[in-house]
């Protein structure tokens, strides 16, 4: 019998598929092997939680640890309203009458709730002056329900911030730490706790929404957290916490597309705890005192930005230098554009006031400028608001058209103390008395004397004698809210 040639068969088509179908069924082995291994990898990880402390993800250790440092505020003040007679709405009567029967003047307490955070052992309390602003007084509420008077240390409108004290007999009272809030970042897991509608101590979760909320006019240094925790009436003054249980904010304000207020739709704003800390050391050194550099400008817009050459609207363009201002010295002009402070982008003008606000009082900031295409960097000394000249008050009195007016030298210490621009100089109206010729004329607060009869009027000192000297005409300069306004009085 004759065997197969070998050779031969190894060499035919068939055997060629066969040896193919042999490597594919090795590896479609092998892929299964692995697979298996990684299915049972996969198991390994990816398994049902077996024990509480698996199951349980819960913000109830921080709310623990930082809840009795939140307290409540009921602030009382007592206010007068009159009371007209219903006969007297009549638009009949009114225009006879006028107001020349206001009405029967009672007395009623008003009454405002809030929260607030304990920010010392010995009962230092940090809370918004809205919550308090107008207050005979004030009682602060514990989370265990104890309550105790309170008195105001300190009080700023601007920031819209306050301070009060309350006496503990020598107990230590939980309070929070202070963390940089220029750390956060959007996107950061934030608690917001307080005393919403009177209810009680009530703990929201969220996100920082956004940083750096600018233009909201809510306070003079409107630089915002933003935050989706939930926040509603009587929030005001509680604490926005990070997740290592340190204050990052004071709750201020809601946003609200109702009128007359309205609950949380999700957009809270909360005043940052760089902020915070400036008055808690005003409250040290008895008043707050922030660092000062005499610039105004303008906030850099798309057509300004491909002006200067900048990629994109950044910074502030320069277009006021205090003389003699710590900007002034350290080289500034107006044209630069400011870029950064101490290495933090500047994107508005309102950016710029809380950058410089918030540095250490005394010190030295780097700050990046753009001049004539150049990027220079210039260090600018953190000095307090000037306060020469002084202020020289005076009550105008005489046969001139300013007699009944209250009048003061500018200088930009005085100008912040009042509420006014801190970059104006000359001579200010303080205040109008009624009926007098101040007042017939149209003179008002906050008006900034330029001229009488073309004469320059720098200080008080030489507002009387321009006055005085003039032959029964008067040709008086002003400037309102930006505007030059000129008018002339016979005598």
């Amino acid at each position: 019998m004759r065997r197969p040639d070998s050779s031969r068969f190894f060499s035919s088509p068939v055997a060629f598929m066969l040896r193919q179908l042999v490597v594919v069924t090795c590896l479609a082995g092998l892929f299964l092997v692995f697979a298996g291994a990684g299915t049972v990898m996969a198991q390994a990880v990816k398994q049902v939680p077996g024990t509480r402390a698996e199951i349980q993800y819960s913000f109830a250790p921080l709310v623990r640890k930082v809840g009795p440092a939140v307290v409540n505020i009921y602030a009382r003040a007592e206010v007068t309203e009159r009371r007209a007679s219903p006969l007297f709405d009549d638009p009949f009567f009114r225009r006879f009458f006028g107001d020349v029967f206001p009405g029967e003047a009672r007395k009623r307490t008003a009454q405002s709730l809030g929260s607030g955070v304990i920010m010392r052992e010995d009962g230092l309390v940090v809370t918004n002056h809205h919550v308090i602003k107008g207050a005979d007084e004030i009682t602060v509420v514990l989370s265990d329900r104890r309550e105790f008077d309170a008195k105001i240390l300190l009080q700023e409108a601007r920031t819209d911030l306050a301070v009060l004290k309350i006496e503990t007999d020598g107990e230590k009272l939980p309070h929070l730490e202070i963390r940089d809030s220029d750390e956060l970042e959007v996107g950061d897991l934030v608690l917001a706790i307080g005393n919403p509608f009177g209810v009680g101590q009530t703990v929201t979760s969220g996100i920082v929404s956004a940083l750096a909320r600018t233009a909201l006019g809510i306070t003079d240094y409107s630089f915002f957290i933003q935050t989706d925790a939930a926040i509603n009436p009587g929030n005001s003054g509680g604490a926005l916490i990070s997740m290592d249980g340190r204050l990052v904010g004071v709750n201020t304000a809601i946003f609200s597309n109702q009128k007359g207020g309205g609950g949380s739709v999700g957009i809270g704003f909360a005043v940052p705890s760089n902020m915070v800390r400036t008055i808690l050391d005003g409250v040290d050194k008895g008043n707050v005192v922030r660092p000062w550099i005499g610039v105004s400008g303008q906030t850099m817009t798309s057509d300004l930005a491909e002006q200067f050459g900048l990629p994109r609207p950044i910074g502030v363009a320069v277009t006021d230098v205090y003389p003699d201002g710590p900007a002034a010295k350290a080289g500034i002009r107006v044209g630069d554009v400011i870029l950064n402070v101490g290495g933090r982008e500047i994107v508005d003008e309102q950016a710029l006031r809380y950058r410089v606000a918030t540095r250490p009082l005394g010190g030295v900031a780097r700050i990046e400028i753009l001049r004539g295409g150049v990027h220079q960097v210039v260090e600018v000394s953190m000095r307090a608001p000037l306060t020469e000249p002084a202020p020289d008050l005076r009550d105008m009195i005489g046969q001139h058209p300013m007699s009944g007016a209250r009048v003061a030298n500018l200088s930009p210490a005085f100008a912040l103390e009042h509420g006014l621009d801190d970059m104006a100089r000359g001579v200010v109206v303080l205040k109008v008395a009624r009926q007098s010729p101040a007042a017939r004329v149209g003179l008002r607060p906050g008006d900034v004397v330029l001229k009488i009869n073309d004469e320059t009027i720098d200080l008080v000192s030489s507002l009387e004698p321009a006055l005085m000297s003039a032959n029964n005409a008067w040709r008086i300069s002003i400037r309102r809210e930006g505007q030059v306004l000129t008018t002339e009085i016979k005598g």
